[in-house]
């Protein structure tokens, strides 16, 4: 059971438009969503955050920023927030390759160089302490410039957030998502656990 309770969609009338943007990237608004908007100004203001961080507006391209942030949910733990991104990701047109493999990402072939720097940054900068050290710097610094990095880092920090906030809160998982983590992670072990 979720700590506190998602209210209903129509709750806040600005929230409600807003979140039309995760029909999109999910196909449903998020329980999350609906837990923040009973507090209006966090909701508003995550989802704004939301769509700064998640738009393409270059070579991240969509696609690996839900990866991205999948590699950065793994690392802390957070069930809710791998379904949601690998369902993103699948939406966003990840190849199938890289969805069937993401846990391999470092020695799959399906992954490319600037890839695989992009997501041993997401790994490295999720973890308590954080392990970002020279070698994760270089390679980075290899394939992205300083923009790039800035989206990146947002992806990882968003996901921070959202991850905190869906494992403390127990939020309850959508059945969409539910749909995605089992054909794509449930092989490795992914269970709901506390998000059911």
């Amino acid at each position: 059971m979720p700590l506190v309770t998602p209210l209903p969609s129509d709750y806040d009338s600005e929230t409600k438009k807003l979140a039309e943007f995760f029909n999109e990237t999910l196909g449903f608004c998020p329980n999350s969503v609906l837990t923040m908007q009973r507090r209006p100004e966090i909701s508003k203001a995550f989802i704004n955050l939301n769509k700064a961080v998640m738009s393409n507006k270059g070579r991240v391209t969509s696609a690996l920023k839900r990866m991205i942030a999948w590699v950065s949910s793994n690392s802390t733990g957070c069930r809710y927030c791998q379904a949601h991104a690998i369902r993103a990701a699948e939406r966003y047109g990840a190849k199938q390759e890289q969805l069937d493999n993401i846990w391999n990402f470092r020695t799959h072939d399906s992954f490319n160089d600037a890839e695989r720097a992009a997501l041993d940054f997401s790994l490295a900068s999720s973890q308590v302490p954080n392990t970002v050290d020279e070698t994760i710097i270089q390679e980075l610094h290899k394939y992205w410039d300083e923009g790039e990095i800035v989206e990146i880092l947002g992806v990882i920090s968003l996901f921070g957030y959202l991850n905190r906030w869906n494992d403390s809160m127990g939020t309850s998982i959508e059945e969409g998502a539910v749909e995605s983590a089992e054909k794509y992670l449930q092989k490795t072990g992914w269970v709901k656990g506390k998000h059911a």
